[in-house]
Order: structure tokens, then C-alpha cells, then sequence
């Protein structure tokens, strides 16, 4: 296989600022004495290996979930209030803006974030404190784990710095030197925010000289700098200074080569695939294995009927599909109700009748892109398409499949809308929110390749690309929009998209509703390329004041009894609220501003 695992051989302790631990007095037993695990680089290996396991087992609760159910594109679907839609009262709350300091889903997030970074804290304690000579390494071998270990904890931090910013914890501190858990890093919730800010810029620039470049599977130097340049390009939404000058500065400096050589794949479904780490585009993925599932709960799982191994034509796949997560509709609910689902005659959500700019995520695609085709895997390991669209057919037999749930046993077509097209228990409204979806409401994601049994590929075992070269390029153009040169932005935004399309012309097309080439623009490329990736979309729609303040599906138009769904939500909901666990056992922690 293309990749190297490093197999985890350690269990660190890792309660360190969560909620779980009540006895802040208790002796700890789970903590093996450095000096007796550490006998060889094989030792350190494992505990470094143990810090990724547990980023890619907790990376889901602490960033994807939080990142994207809770922005335009993606939304947890259920049915009749929530008598068909599993985990309904932990994500629902995310897609509606309902969650509260006591959701369980915002104390599953910290705890997770927490769980990595002390896991971080302590190896960074242990290797800091090692004599390399007695393990067989040199000083400058250790300096260089340590400095992947300091910009994991970057990552990490960064990642939960999104979404919780100034009422965060500054903890460095390893169990070994302290049992005290810090509170906020300042009182002020914008002082917090700078220490915060200005903690994650020193980590990775202390860290950078001691990462090896082109390390696939491993932080790199190329990854340091696209962790700096996410700070620099989103510095207005979190410290209210402008930084994208530097952020373009230092975009150009990785495009360039300085920290690794990649570039743009002419075929993005290299980016997908089983050999993915050999792309060019790729600058960092998260290693997975057989053993290691939680990959495919990410990025394909929530969008699976339960019917998917039919789909796909793999009936010895072990997972279950989740069957309660689509795409936001492109159309409304008007119309005449077709027998399948769906109604004939829906307008678009990007047309002059509602004029939105987000959501609408299958319409906003070019009809000329290749990815907008409906998801076809073959035989050979080869794919083309990343939807679930229309009526869904046994891979293997050619017969339609039925639906599960609510319209049991009917044809199993999946709409651009979301609605209750039966009529059970709930009169059809012209626009609904998620919490009334049927089985076939919503197209599905296929953003990672499903392929039969036949091709003899088990989809969970590719890589999770967390950090791609695109990225950078697309930092680089809203920089350049930002400073009044839409041509660069248009010209790097083309560089990219072109080669979705037969002519690459066709790339710069304006989708429905968009007039021209602004930040409107711009943030509509953002979202159709990382569309389903956890990129952050939530941060996006910040940095654009489009979060709270923007309009899409259902906002501004649902009559639902007891739920704010009004164009312009309360600015509180930009970050999420600590949670209640985590307050009653730290009284340091300061509560995000009106929770």
C-alpha cells in the first residue's frame, strides 16, 4: 500500500480541560512513567501515532459536524419531528440554530478537542524531557517528532479556535507538571482571542524548521503554513485586524514551492482515490486503515440510505448508512406532487423570486461541470459523477430500488426538495426546514468514490484529505478580490476550476442569481469546491458576515412553532457556547458573550 501506518502502541492520558473529569485532586493512574515506555524511536512512533488516532476518531464531533451542519449546504434531514431521523435531537439542533450551552453534540465537540490536545500536551512534555542518546536518536530526530507534535496541537487548536475563539482555555501544561485545568485565556473575550491567536502563530513558527517537507501522512512544513494562512485570512473574524496582505504573501510562498513541491491535479478524482497520497495536489492526508472506520462516518456515511449496499453493489460492506443527512435543496416545494416524491414546477432558491446567494447547492453547479453528473462507480476502480440523483437502481440487478421509513416500498427518488410529498401527518408547505423531510428528500453526496465488490476497493480505507493545494490557491484569490483585483481572482479561480470542464472557459460562467465577479462570487467557489469536505464552510459564511446574517432555504420563510428561522439570526450563534459540563467543573472558563 502507498502509505505508511505507524501502529499505535500507547494509551496517554488525555483528561485534560474536559468536562468528564470531576476530581481535579485524584491521583492518576493512567499515565505510564516516560522513562520507562520510551526505550527506542519505535516508542515514539506510537505516541505520535496515538495522537493521530485520536484526531481521526474525534475530528468528526469537534469540527466536521459543527462545520457543516450548521451552514447552507449541508443539513441533518428528519421526518415528522423526529420520529424517523437517527441522533435527531444532537444535530438537528446545528441545521436549525438551536443549540444551547447544554447540547449534547457542543460537549461531545469539546471533550473531543480536548481529549487530542492533552494528548499533545503530554508527548510534547515527555519527548521535551527524553535523552535521546539513551533511545538511539539524535537531538535533532526528537526536535523533529516534537515539532509534528506542536503543530498537530496548531491544528487542533485552530480547529476549536473556530468555533468556540476567545473562551478558550491557553493549556500547554502536560498531566505530569500540573493537575490544574487553566480558565479562558482572558476574561476579555477579545484579549483571549489575540492570546489565543497569537499562541497558534508562535507554535507553528517555532515548529516549521524541524518539519520535513512532502510528508504525506504526516503534519509537514507545507501544512504549518496553510494552518498560518487559514489564521491570516480569517484575522478580521477573530482579532478584527486585517491580515490579508500577509495571508497572500505567504499563499504565493507555498504555491511557489518554498515548503514543498505540489501542484493543481488535472484530474480531481486523483485527490479521491485509493492512491491519493501520490496526487499533487494532496499536502496532508489523515492515514486509514481497515481497522480504523471513522473516515467513512465522515465523509459518506450520513448521506447513505440504508439501502446503499444495493446502490453501490457491495453487500459485504459492514457499515450502515445514516439516511437523515442531504445537500440543501436547490427548490422550493410548489408545484404538482409527483408519485415519487418531489413536485413538478418548484422554483429555484437562486431565482429572482427569493434571490438567494447560498444553499441551492446542486443548482449553483455549471450543467457543464463534470462533477455534477449523478455518481457512477465501475467495475475497473473507475468513477465519474459525486451525486445521488433521481431513481436509485440495484447496482448489481438493474431493479429499482424502495425506499425504507416513511414512504416504505414506494420507488426510492431522490428530489432536489425537501417535504413531507406524502401528506403523513403534515399538510405540504411551499418551503420547509429540515426537521420535515421524507426518505427521498434531498440529493445525497458522494464526494469520496463507493465501489462495488466487484473492483475488490473497500471505500474506507482512503485517506482523508485534510490539506490540499487548492486551498492555497483559493486564499490567494478572495486576497486578491479583497484588494480590488477581481482578474487575479478570476484567473487563480480558473486555474483550479477549468478542469471540471471540456472547455475550461466555460469555468467562469456565473450560476443563477450572480451578477458578478465579488465576494458573493467568490464565496459560491468556495463552497462548490470543498462542498461535503468539512473545510470549514461555517467559517466562511463569518468571514463574509453570511453566517448569521445571510439568507438561504428556509430562513426568513418557515412558519415552524417555536423555532427562529428569520434572514438575520442572533450574532450569538457566531460562536458556539461552552458547555455546561465543562463550566460547572472549571470556574476559570468565561461563557461566550448573550449564552
Amino acid at each position: 500500500m502507498k502509505k505508511i501506518i505507524l501502529n499505535i502502541t500507547a494509551v496517554l492520558a488525555t483528561c485534560l480541560s474536559v468536562g468528564a473529569c470531576f476530581n481535579l485532586d485524584e491521583e492518576v493512574f493512567d499515565r505510564m512513567d516516560a522513562s520507562i515506555y520510551y526505550s527506542s524511536e519505535a516508542s515514539v512512533k506510537g505516541a505520535v501515532a496515538s495522537i493521530y488516532s485520536m484526531c481521526i476518531e474525534k475530528y468528526p464531533e469537534f469540527c466536521y459536524f459543527l462545520q457543516e451542519f450548521s451552514a447552507d449546504q449541508i443539513a441533518w434531514r428528519t421526518w415528522n419531528g423526529g420520529a424517523w431521523g437517527w441522533d435527531e435531537g444532537e444535530k438537528f439542533v446545528l441545521s436549525a440554530h438551536g443549540w444551547t450551552s447544554e447540547s449534547k453534540i457542543i460537549r461531545t465537540a469539546w471533550e473531543g478537542a480536548w481529549s487530542a490536545i492533552g494528548l499533545c500536551n503530554n508527548v510534547v512534555y515527555d519527548l521535551s524531557n527524553i535523552n535521546p542518546e539513551s533511545i538511539g536518536m539524535t537531538q535533532e530526530e526528537v526536535d523533529a517528532y516534537i515539532a509534528e507534535v506542536r503543530t498537530l496541537r496548531a491544528w487542533a487548536y485552530y480547529n476549536i479556535y473556530e468555533l468556540w475563539g476567545g473562551a478558550l482555555p491557553l493549556n500547554v501544561t502536560s498531566t505530569a507538571e500540573s493537575s490544574v485545568i487553566p480558565g479562558s485565556a482572558d476574561p476579555d473575550f477579545d484579549k483571549s482571542s489575540k492570546k489565543i491567536f497569537d499562541f497558534i502563530i508562535t507554535e507553528l513558527d517555532e515548529s516549521l524548521a524541524n518539519l520535513k517537507q512532502n510528508s504525506v501522512n504526516r503534519m509537514n512544513q507545507a501544512t504549518n503554513r496553510v494552518i498560518k494562512a487559514r489564521l491570516l485570512l480569517n484575522a478580521e473574524t477573530f482579532i478584527k485586524e486585517n491580515r490579508y496582505a500577509e495571508c497572500a504573501t505567504l499563499c504565493q510562498s507555498i504555491i511557489d514551492g518554498e515548503f514543498g513541491t505540489y501542484s493543481i491535479a488535472a484530474d480531481h478524482r486523483d485527490i479521491y482515490s485509493m492512491n491519493n497520497t501520490e496526487c499533487p495536489e494532496v499536502i496532508m492526508a489523515f492515514a486509514y486503515s481497515e481497522a480504523n472506520k471513522h473516515n467513512a462516518n465522515m465523509r459518506n456515511m450520513p448521506f447513505l440510505s440504508y439501502v446503499y449496499k444495493e446502490t453501490f453493489g457491495m453487500p459485504s460492506c459492514s457499515q450502515n448508512g445514516w439516511n437523515c443527512t442531504c445537500i440543501a435543496p436547490s427548490y422550493d416545494n410548489t408545484g404538482n406532487v409527483l408519485p415519487d416524491g418531489g413536485t413538478d414546477g418548484g422554483v429555484c432558491f437562486l431565482s429572482e423570486k427569493y434571490g438567494d446567494k447560498l444553499g441551492a447547492v446542486y443548482a449553483r453547479f455549471n450543467d457543464k461541470d463534470c462533477r455534477k453528473k449523478p455518481f457512477k462507480a465501475n467495475a475497473d476502480g473507475t468513477y465519474e459523477g459525486m451525486f445521488l440523483i433521481g431513481a436509485q437502481v440495484d447496482y448489481n440487478t438493474g431493479e429499482a430500488l424502495k425506499c425504507d421509513a416513511d414512504r416504505d416500498g414506494n420507488p426510492l427518488v431522490y428530489v432536489d426538495q425537501v417535504g413531507t410529498f406524502m401528506n403523513l401527518g403534515r399538510e405540504l408547505a411551499p418551503v420547509m426546514n429540515p426537521r420535515w423531510g421524507e426518505t427521498n428528500s434531498g440529493l445525497r453526496l458522494v464526494k469520496y468514490p463507493i465501489f462495488p465488490d466487484a473492483a475488490g476497493i473497500n471505500f474506507v480505507d482512503i485517506d482523508e484529505v485534510e490539506f490540499r493545494l487548492t486551498e492555497v490557491v483559493y486564499m490567494l484569490a478572495e486576497c486578491k478580490l479583497r484588494a480590488g483585483d477581481a482578474e487575479a481572482a478570476k484567473n487563480l479561480v480558473k486555474s483550479v476550476k477549468g478542469r471540471y470542464f471540456a472547455n475550461p472557459a466555460d469555468a467562469l460562467e456565473l450560476p443563477e442569481g450572480y451578477t458578478a465577479y465579488d465576494e458573493d462570487w467568490m464565496l459560491h467557489e468556495w463552497g462548490i469546491e470543498f462542498l461535503g469536505e468539512g473545510r470549514r464552510r461555517r467559517t466562511d459564511l463569518r468571514r463574509f458576515d453570511q453566517f448569521t446574517q445571510g439568507q438561504w432555504w428556509f430562513f426568513g420563510r418557515d412558519e415552524e412553532p417555536g423555532y427562529d428561522l428569520s434572514p438575520k439570526r442572533d450574532r450569538k450563534y457566531e460562536w458556539y457556547p461552552l458547555p455546561e459540563s465543562a463550566l460547572s467543573v472549571n470556574p476559570g472558563l468565561v461563557q461566550n458573550p448573550n449564552y
